[in-house]
């Protein structure tokens, strides 16, 4: 059984366990099996009667859109991170929160365990100065006060990681597993932004095939980071991505390539390439240049050139492309991507690479540099024959 399908099968199991008076153990995925999924197979397929869909765009209210949408079947809070300590040490880190629905709706039920709602988080740190990256994943019930999200207070967890709204309209990050932990908040230096046609994410020609997307680029950070070794006060920048949507990617579609880069001109830049089964970009593919000022201006496929440079070959299986050269040349910006670290993959119910950046190039005629962070899924199983 692949991971794809053990993660939805100890959904499953969770489902079914509400419907018994008898408490089923945990899904253990701390040992993934050797054949992992991808992360676009759990989040995509096919769209299922009932739930909610994203076809038109919709109008956005705050605090209360950063709150659950349980009407859509899939939802992620999604950080990511570069961090100092007071002595230059760099960290990377990731801290996201997946709700998924295993019904439209709610069915009835006495006991206290019943739900339609299931959990599962990924918290990891990247140690760049010592190259050690650890992961962690964790899931529950959205019952029992197990994992959930509210609104009014702004809160989000699964058991103690903790993502919460704070007054400054910015959030407060917790997570600790096995000696690594965060203790981090954050304010953001820039709007929201609405990515797509006004927060409709499009992800194929298919209607439905999309999600409601919006980010907050540039989020200053301070706070605490720890490692077996000790704590570290650390501070720098993070980047919130939220979306939702009952399914994300087509059937002929592979999975996608994310870039999140902050600049240091103040210029913020987001691309997504949604990759084809024939190896092709799919046309769906966009992104957002986001100015100093917050200003947003979207991007479609044909305005964004992207190589691959080099890859990395993961010793689980699988060949990622981890050094790029992207361009926006009506913008006359050209950089060039790095990992700060090439072992940032994550092996759990799915396996993709999610990982600390560096960036170096030109934008109008200046040398620039920046940091970011790098989203690869899809490439997680060795070639087959006669295919990519």
């Amino acid at each position: 059984m692949n991971a794809v399908s053990r993660a939805r099968a100890c959904l499953i199991l969770l489902f079914l366990s509400f419907m018994t008076p008898f408490i089923l153990p945990g899904c253990d995925m701390s040992a993934p099996s050797p054949d992992n999924g991808e992360l676009g197979e759990l989040l995509g397929g096919e769209i299922e009667p009932g739930f909610a869909r994203a076809i038109t765009p919709r109008t956005f209210h705050f605090p209360e859109d950063h709150g659950a949408h349980p009407d859509f079947r899939n939802e992620w809070w999604y950080f990511t991170g570069n961090l100092e300590d007071t002595d230059s040490r760099r960290f990377g880190y990731q801290l996201v929160i997946f709700r998924t629905a295993l019904t439209p709706e709610a069915l009835p039920r006495r006991s206290a365990w019943a739900t339609n709602q299931i959990y599962m988080a990924h918290f990891a740190i990247s140690d760049l100065e010592a190259g050690h990256f650890r992961y962690f994943e964790r899931f529950a019930r959205g019952a029992l006060g197990l994992a959930g999200a509210t609104t009014d207070p702004l809160r989000v967890w699964l058991e103690d990681w903790q993502i919460q709204g704070t007054e400054d309209g910015g959030w407060h990050l917790r997570a600790r597993a096995d000696g690594h932990a965060l203790d981090l908040r954050l304010s953001p230096r820039k709007p929201v932004v609405l990515q797509g046609a006004a927060g409709l994410s499009r992800k194929s020609e298919r209607p439905g095939h999309a999600s409601y997307y919006y980010s907050q680029t540039r989020l200053a950070t301070r706070g605490t980071l720890t490692l077996p070794s000790g704590a570290f006060t650390v501070a720098g920048l993070s980047w919130l991505d939220r979306e939702w949507s009952s399914s994300a990617l087509a059937p002929d579609q592979a999975g996608w390539d994310w870039f999140a880069l902050q600049l240091d001109d103040g210029y913020d830049l987001m691309f997504y390439r949604l990759r084809r089964k024939d190896g092709s970009m799919d046309p769906a593919s966009s992104g957002t240049l986001v100015d100093p000022a917050g200003r947003a201006r979207h991007l479609r496929q044909e305005e964004v050139r992207l190589e691959a440079l080099g890859h990395w070959r993961s010793p689980r299986g699988g060949r990622y492309p981890l050094r790029w050269r992207i361009a926006v040349p009506s913008h006359d910006l050209a950089l060039e991507i790095t990992p700060l670290l090439e072992a940032q993959e994550l092996d759990v119910a799915v396996r993709y690479w999610e990982g600390a950046i560096a960036v170096q190039g030109r934008h109008a005629g200046r040398p620039v540099s920046g940091r970011g962070y790098m989203e690869l899924t899809g490439y997680g199983r060795p070639p087959r024959p006669g295919g990519r």
